[in-house]
């Protein structure tokens, strides 16, 4: 059974499964979401499109629950999507419709007087730069132009959470960094919650703070985007001056440490941590080299990483499941 009070999360599911015929979209996915800006990754097939009709109430599972903001997505659907705004992948724009007419439409969908509606539709569209297109017909919009519309109109009711499905998909470099720059001010400044639904690692990683990766329809991880480390994690470490002699210090103390990577400058390297020990022989290799600390910081995993190590364990975990019902 999900919790309703949603106090500590925008989104949870139990057990959460979604059959369709023989083929199972969704299989058991558990899932505790803070509220923050989440990134939705896993490659074609994996349940995201299908996870997000769900917790929209668009769809209803075989079996489980799902939460949005505390509120049982399966049972109280209006409820949730007059809380939650949602950009579609698919572009569905009307055409023949202004800008300005068609976001209006929609935030009297949402329950906005029609007054109210147009200041408000007038206001988003100043806030994702169309303020001076929005009586222009759609149908004359570029891509950049028309994801934007999209855009506007998912957050035009003030929205608590909104989901974005593929928000850069067919924008070139510049527009897809402006379109990200938009969707940090969203979160950031307006205090809207984010999940963001992508194939595109790097658009995560610049916008999120938490990720949740599935992968053949079940959670292949779910983890803050830059976790906290613990006190047995390596160390990211440079200098200045000749590597050699702080390296020789540091192995005479019994402590490792290897080139950062080929992406890295010479005198990066990582350093194998063991507590605070660690941290004291790294500051008096500095001391007695005189080679000055340039960088200390935590060696965290990048996103890339994460995901190929996920989506690697999720196949291990089908191929132990194919073994165990062959015995």
């Amino acid at each position: 059974m999900v919790a309703e009070n949603g106090a500590g999360t925008s989104i949870e599911t139990s057990a959460l499964t979604k059959r369709y015929g023989t083929v199972v979209a969704l299989d058991t996915v558990d899932l505790a979401v803070p509220r923050a800006a989440v990134g939705l990754l896993g490659p074609n097939g994996a349940g995201k499109s299908t996870l997000l009709k769900i917790l929209l109430g668009l769809s209803r599972p075989t079996s489980g629950g799902a939460a949005v903001l505390g509120r049982d997505a399966i049972g109280d659907g209006a409820e949730v999507r007059r809380l939650v705004g949602y950009m579609p992948e698919t572009d569905t724009l009307p055409n023949g419709t202004t800008a300005a007419d068609f976001v209006s439409h929609m935030a009297e969908m949402s329950g906005l007087p029609q007054r109210a509606a147009r200041q408000r539709a007038a206001d988003v569209l100043y806030h994702v730069g169309l303020d001076e297109e929005r009586y222009r017909l759609i149908g004359g919009f570029s891509t950049g132009m028309r994801q934007r519309v999209k855009l506007a109109q998912a957050i035009v009711h003030d929205p608590e959470l909104v989901f974005l499905d593929e928000p850069t998909n067919g924008l070139d470099p510049l527009g897809r960094d402006e379109m990200l720059g938009l969707i940090e001010r969203i979160h950031r400044q307006l205090g809207i919650l984010v999940v963001l639904s992508s194939h595109i690692l790097d658009d995560v990683e610049r916008v999120c703070d938490y990720v949740v990766v599935l992968d053949r329809g079940r959670v292949a991880a779910s983890q803050p985007l830059r976790a906290q480390i613990d006190d047995l994690a390596d160390l990211h470490v440079r200098i200045d001056g000749d590597p050699e002699p702080f390296l020789d210090l540091l192995r005479q103390r019994g402590i490792a440490a290897r080139p950062a990577g080929i992406e890295y400058l010479s005198d990066e390297f990582i350093v194998s941590r063991d507590g605070d020990a660690t941290l004291d022989a790294i500051r008096d290799a500095s001391a007695e080299t005189g080679s000055p600390l340039r960088l200390l910081r935590p060696a965290t995993r990048s996103l890339e990483d994460l995901y190929v190590d996920s989506v690697g364990m999720t196949a291990v975990a089908d191929e132990r499941r194919i073994q165990e019902r062959a015995r």
